[in-house]
């Protein structure tokens, strides 16, 4: 008589392969292989994967990773915000607008915006859960408010659209460190000194190592893929996200409370907007009323390409980081390869519509549609 246990007939059995084959990471590690691989081939000889290099694509990736993790959850969720780019721009501004042209101090200057726009986020959820509306239509039309705020409030205060002197204000800053400092120049100044990466041989940086850091981008986009990694997979909040974009009704008869689930992911979306704009404008020192433009197209495709359905309650967050690092890898890959870089938006059109024909494909090995 065999000890094995008998195979429970609730339990619907799938083959290994079939099993990887509906992993939402799927898309995205194809994509990221095939990306290293082409640009390994083309552009090895063009300082693309010497240190500077990798540092100048690992930040344009941080950048869409930061905003992709609030639009994979939200998306899962079921729900789509369009303002995300226009939060960029409108928290960029807030911030010059309390730490510059206000002179309040800086980390209070962050810290409200924060605040402001955490409740935009609320705000954008609220309307959509109590109106029924699409959240397409909800997002698109704060899309254009808060864009149009981001130019009225400074040309009204300073005439002007770009507001410079954010780097001086936050000079000394404990928060302003946390977004626009580095972390690992002990390690990589001594990486210089060693020879293990090149060093400047001229000028008022001579003899520094040519990445003398990682930037807090890169490590806000890693704390909030692990977090966002954690919630959705370890945690019941995370099951609730699942349920509240996969059959609401289903969900709320379950218990799941939906709309607490959908307000709090777009108060998410907000918050990784919100960090976004404040590592950017520590960066430049400025904050601009363009900033932000197409970022919510970008947010979305990078999850679309990490294996999200736009249906929701399907998605991974380490599938849309895959999806970022592909954006960052070609879009500076492209200049490496002394590409017209007009090309990256050929680009996107094409691995946008690539995904989207895959993700149709998974979900109907999912759900047994023909």
């Amino acid at each position: 008589m065999s000890d094995a246990p008998a195979a429970d007939e609730r339990v619907k059995e799938i083959s290994r392969f079939r099993q990887a084959l509906i992993r939402p990471e799927l898309g995205g590690m194809v994509g990221t292989m095939a990306v290293f691989v082409l640009f390994f081939l083309f552009a090895y000889d063009s300082g693309m994967f010497a240190a500077q290099g990798v540092m100048n694509w690992s930040v344009v990736s941080a950048q869409f990773m930061i905003i992709a993790v609030g639009a994979c959850l939200l998306m899962i969720a079921g729900e789509f915000d369009l303002s995300v780019g226009s939060m960029i721009g409108f928290a960029g501004m807030m911030i010059a607008v309390f730490g510059v042209v206000l002179a309040w101090p800086m980390w209070m200057a962050i810290l409200i915006t924060f605040a402001i726009c955490l409740a935009l986020g609320a705000l954008n959820g609220w309307i959509v859960v109590r109106t029924g509306l699409p959240s397409f239509i909800v997002t698109l039309a704060f899309l254009f408010i808060l864009r149009g705020f981001t130019i009225y409030i400074p040309q009204t205060i300073e005439s002007k659209t770009i507001i410079g002197g954010i780097r001086d204000a936050a000079e000394g800053d404990w928060l302003g460190a946390l977004f626009g400092g580095k972390i690992g120049t002990g390690f990589f100044q001594w990486l210089g000194d060693m020879g293990v990466i090149e060093t400047f041989e001229r000028g008022t940086r001579q003899g520094q190592p040519v990445v003398d850091g990682i930037p807090m981008l890169i490590v806000w986009a890693i704390m909030l893929i692990i977090f966002g990694h954690i919630l959705l997979t370890r945690t019941r909040f995370g099951n609730w996200i699942f349920a509240a974009g996969g059959d609401p009704e289903a969900a709320r008869n379950s218990g799941v409370p939906v709309n607490r689930v959908k307000i709090l992911m777009f108060m998410f979306t907000a918050f990784c907007a919100t960090v976004f704009a404040t590592c950017q404008v520590m960066e430049f020192g400025s904050a601009g009323a363009d900033r932000g433009l197409l970022k919510e197209f970008e947010a979305i495709i990078a999850v679309v390409i990490g294996g999200a359905l736009l249906t929701g309650g399907y998605g991974s967050v380490l599938g849309a980081a895959l999806g970022a690092l592909i954006f960052g890898v070609v879009q500076q890959g492209l200049f490496f390869a002394g590409v017209e870089s007009s090309l990256f938006r050929v680009f996107l059109g094409i691995i946008l519509l690539a995904a989207v024909i895959l993700n149709t494909y998974i979900r109907r090995i999912i759900t047994g549609e023909r």
